[in-house]
C-alpha cells in the first residue's frame, strides 16, 4: 500500500513537471541468495517469468520518465517461491527505494535496478 501511494506520488510529481512517463518492454531485477552471498542480475520482458533458484520472478509492468530512463524505474512485480502456494511478493517497487516495498523473504531479496528501453529485453 505505501508502494502504491508512493508511486502515486512520483507519478503525480512527473506530470506536474510535464515530465511524461513510459512503460518499458521489461525490466531488470537483481536477486540476491542470502545464505550464498550470490547476486544475479536478470533481464525480463514485460509479462514473462524468469525463475532462480526456488522463486519464480514476473514483470508485469514497468514504466520510466521519457527524459532520463536511467534516473527512476517503478515496476509491478509478481514473486513466488516453489515452496509457498501463495505469492511472496506481489505489487510495485521503486528502484531508487527498495526499502519502501521490499519482498519479505528469509533466505531471498529480490529489487528493481532499470526498465528496459529496447524491444530486446526478456530474451
Amino acid at each position: 500500500m505505501r508502494a502504491a501511494l508512493a508511486l502515486a506520488a512520483l507519478l503525480a510529481a512527473g506530470a506536474a513537471s510535464a515530465q511524461e512517463i513510459a512503460s518499458a518492454p521489461g525490466g531488470v531485477v537483481r536477486a540476491l541468495d542470502k545464505v550464498s552471498g550470490e547476486t544475479v542480475d536478470i533481464d525480463i520482458g514485460r509479462g514473462q517469468a524468469m525463475q532462480i533458484w526456488r522463486l519464480t520472478i514476473q514483470i508485469d509492468e514497468c514504466r520510466y520518465r521519457t527524459a532520463d530512463p536511467s534516473a527512476e524505474a517503478w515496476a509491478h512485480l509478481t514473486i513466488r517461491d516453489s515452496l509457498l502456494p501463495n505469492p511472496v511478493f506481489f505489487g510495485w517497487m521503486i528502484a531508487s527505494s527498495p526499502g519502501l516495498s521490499a519482498m519479505d523473504h528469509a533466505r531471498y531479496d529480490v529489487w528493481v535496478l532499470h526498465c528496459s528501453t529496447d524491444s530486446a529485453s526478456g530474451r
